[in-house]
């Protein structure tokens, strides 16, 4: 190891990243065909958001991997390799990698179970389940392939086999607590698309169960956002949120557009739908708002708190506030590169919503859309979900608790929609169904854009396309309804929440 990548290594250990990118860009110029400098530079670069960047060095680093591989066949590197590219969402990039090391030793289980899950978020179905499928016939009593085989046969159509291969696998007196309550959630989730209704909840009640041993679960602070929502709700007063709404930014960019909502309100069928309009760019599920709040608090001063952000929020003044949004442009041309200074930027994640607050003090020329969708639909849609562990997920995976956050988020919308200096509208996923031209044309008319046809047809360029959100197979077809009403399939099981969900039923015009 040169002494070039020692000092990388250790400003990484120091959590130092833009030190480590300057040591390894050395160790990279000093050994360009050093794999190791490749794929350090390129984790650093991605670390740090310059991801088309950071996928160029990590593909080279497969590339040298690969020349090496072919001596021995040995392809553990290039897999692992090809495992951090699906870490950072480059799966052409992975699915690019696998099938060359595939072609040099095709006898590798992990190989094609990389493979399968490349095809898979790239919504090819057909050749997921073929790779999940030879995965498995090199490792056949592996109970993780199987899960992933039957998921894969679920999402294409193929639900008794499916079923009959879960279910053996939910025999397994071996299955760690994630995986049974993996297997579980996917039952639930085959067997409402059988329209086995009165077996769904009992795997999703026992699944909520499970959820109680699993550590990434655990590990959560289940407290956080409630705490931080009642904070902010008195904390981002009408004076707080709205001072700097008369002011004249003259950026070098126009305000961003933001869509936020509730995790399963349709904001990344809306996003899709946007960003099929030729004059629209679209961020999906990123964290440029959450770095810049991050910058906002180093030059605050402050560590942890959110009571303690808002309450020193007085001290930003224009100046300040002109730094935050030049410092959020910076990421997001990182990010994405010279494509988003070309059209209207379009920042969905979903839930930003939590930062309303933050948003209006920074960007309180934005526009703000935020979507709406029957609350009891919502709440089945989630639990119904299998989503990574975050303080804001760790709720929905029992059926009081995923109502309850859903009330705790949606009141606080209701508390802070009048505070708003930004332009804000409220979109119902149901209108976006069944009256999608009328609704979208309103839509584009609030951004000041005109009506395109091409937005239309926005599931033919969602195809091959990476989504970050659990919807990314959804929005790769047509508009459906049947997601509408869905809850009335259990209707007996909203007696349980239906107490708390009963306002916003009110309040939305759903009773």
């Amino acid at each position: 190891m040169n002494d070039y990548m020692r000092l990388g290594q250790q400003a990484v250990q120091h959590k130092k990243l833009a030190e480590s990118v300057e040591w390894f860009r050395k160790a990279v110029k000093e050994s360009p065909k050093d794999a190791q400098a490749n794929a350090c530079l390129g984790q650093s670069l991605c670390w740090l958001g310059y991801k088309s960047e950071g996928f160029e060095y990590l593909g080279i680093s497969g590339q040298i991997l690969l020349k090496k591989a072919k001596k021995t066949r040995d392809i553990k590197l290039v897999l692992d390799l090809a495992d951090q590219m699906q870490h950072w969402e480059d799966y052409q990039g992975s699915l690019t990698l696998c099938k060359q090391a595939l072609k040099l030793n095709g006898a590798v289980g992990r190989g094609y179970q990389l493979l399968a899950l490349s095809h898979m978020r790239l919504n090819q179905k057909k050749p997921a389940l073929s790779a999940g499928k030879k995965a498995l016939s090199l490792v056949p009593d592996n109970s993780v392939l199987t899960l992933l085989v039957g998921t894969l046969e679920i999402n294409d159509g193929q639900f008794e086999r499916a079923r009959k291969r879960l279910e053996k696998l939910l025999e397994n007196p071996l299955l760690k607590p994630e995986e049974k309550f993996r297997v579980h959630k996917e039952l639930a989730r085959l067997l409402d698309k059988m329209k086995v209704f009165d077996q769904v909840f009992g795997h999703l009640h026992a699944a909520g169960k499970i959820s109680e041993r699993i550590p990434q679960i655990q590990r959560q602070d289940a407290t956080y956002v409630p705490n931080m929502l009642t904070e902010y709700k008195t904390g981002f007063s009408l004076d707080v949120v709205g001072k700097l709404q008369d002011e004249n930014f003259a950026d070098a960019h126009p305000a961003p557009v933001f869509v936020v909502g509730f995790m399963r309100t349709g904001t990344t069928l809306t996003q899709e739908v946007l960003g099929a309009h030729p004059q629209v760019f679209v961020a999906d599920e990123s964290d440029l708002l959450i770095k810049t709040i991050n910058e906002m608090r180093r030059r605050l001063g402050i560590s942890d708190g959110s009571a303690k952000v808002v309450n020193k929020l007085d001290q930003l003044d224009i100046d300040n506030i002109k730094q935050l949004r030049e410092f959020y442009w910076q990421q997001a041309k990182a990010l994405y590169g010279d494509a988003c200074d070309e059209k209207l930027f379009l920042d969905k994640t979903t839930m930003n919503s939590i930062d309303l607050g933050f948003i209006n003090v920074i960007f309180p020329d934005a526009k703000l859309i935020f979507l709406i969708r029957d609350p009891r639909d919502v709440c089945l849609s989630c639990i119904m979900q299998t989503m990574t562990p975050t303080p804001s997920t760790v709720h929905l995976n029992k059926w009081e608790s995923t109502a309850r956050f859903y009330a705790q988020v949606m009141d606080w919308w209701l508390t802070v929609k009048p505070r708003l200096s930004m332009a804000n509208m409220e979109l119902r996923y149901e209108d976006a169904v069944f009256e999608f031209e009328t609704t979208f044309t309103r839509v584009f008319d609030f951004l000041g854009l005109p009506w395109d046809p091409a937005v239309t047809e926005f599931h033919k360029k969602a195809l091959g396309k990476v989504i970050s959100s659990p919807s990314y197979s959804q929005v790769a077809q047509p508009l459906y309804s049947s997601s509408v009403g869905r809850w009335q399939n259990y209707a007996s099981e909203y007696e349980a929440i239906e107490s708390v969900l009963h306002p916003f039923l009110d309040e939305f015009d759903y009773s």
